[in-house]
């Protein structure tokens, strides 16, 4: 079957993420034709496609207190919160450095969610090699308003979370508005979301789309504005569609979530926590494990 792996955002949060791919990688479950990442799913992404398993979880916990990684003296000192040429470079290429190799020769499709400054909308990017298409990577990852806009031939892209934060629709052409380059969609898609079923999602003071909202910074961008101000709710209907249908007989989708509240924050900085979150992604990858593979016709 042609199966996608789907990978959710929400910076450390992505603990979570980590303990599921690792248990998976480590039993050998490489099932996927496509993998779809989403900000920090998309670092994810990385590491499943290189086959490194545990390098998602040593980068949050090595780099998680260092101020060149994410930081307010990050964003201070260089407009990036997570400093762009420490993580897309110094550890992407040196202190924890990608499988370039295995990466570029995986057959594994991978496509990353940034959103078109311009046109407030989705864009789905192929990431065929690294380094060379780590500029996509870091698109799909930059958080408004606490970092530069990535141009990339001509577009400037921000987080990939505001218009499309979950694209099981995509992936398995239930959206036929979409076309994305190379890609067949997939008749199964296993999702990996990183907060629990019961959340829901609010324009509060303290969400990065409120804070873009008042610095009045994209002010040139309206169709960028009017995503922000409706992310919340666009949100809160995608997860609520896509429970649906996974309750449906014959269900082409699997969803994985925290079963309890995550009270990691996307910028935490107590490890204690992050192995916490890591071990939850863990101990419910294996126990469900029978379950996935016989989803995706192992």
């Amino acid at each position: 079957m042609d199966n996608a792996l789907i990978l959710e955002g929400g910076g450390f949060r992505g603990m979570f993420t980590a303990g599921v791919l690792d248990v998976l990688m480590e039993h050998g479950i490489y099932d996927f034709t496509s993998v779809w990442g989403v900000s920090a799913g998309a670092i994810a992404a990385t590491s499943f496609k290189s086959r490194q398993i545990g390098r998602s979880m040593r980068i949050m916990l090595a780099f998680r207190d260092d101020r060149r990684f994410m930081s307010l003296w990050s964003f201070a000192t260089t407009g990036d919160i997570a400093g762009s040429e420490f993580l897309y470079d110094t550890v992407q290429n040196h202190l924890d450095p990608c499988d370039c190799e295995t990466f570029e020769n995986n057959p594994l499709r991978m496509y990353v969610v940034a959103t078109d400054v311009a046109f407030g909308q989705a864009a789905y990017l192929p990431v065929r090699k690294m380094p060379d298409d780590v500029d996509r990577v870091k698109a799909s990852s930059s958080l408004p308003p606490v970092s530069h806009m990535v141009e990339i031939d001509g577009y400037r892209y921000l987080d990939g979370g505001t218009t499309n934060a979950v694209p099981y629709e995509v992936a398995l052409g239930m959206d036929t508005t979409v076309e994305v380059e190379g890609h067949t969609p997939a008749d199964h898609a296993l999702i990996i979301l990183t907060q629990e079923r019961a959340y829901h999602k609010t324009l509060s003071p303290l969400t990065y789309e409120y804070i873009a909202l008042k610095s009045r910074r994209y002010e040139g961008f309206p169709y960028y504005c009017k995503a922000l101000e409706t992310r919340a709710d666009r949100y809160n209907e995608q997860r609520q569609h896509l429970f649906e249908l996974e309750a449906e007989e014959n269900s082409p989708v699997l969803v994985i979530a925290p079963e309890k509240p995550v009270e990691v924050g996307v910028s935490e900085k107590d490890g204690s926590k992050l192995l916490d979150l890591y071990l939850q992604g863990r101990a419910q990858a294996e126990r469900r494990l029978s379950e996935i593979e016989a989803f995706l016709g192992r």
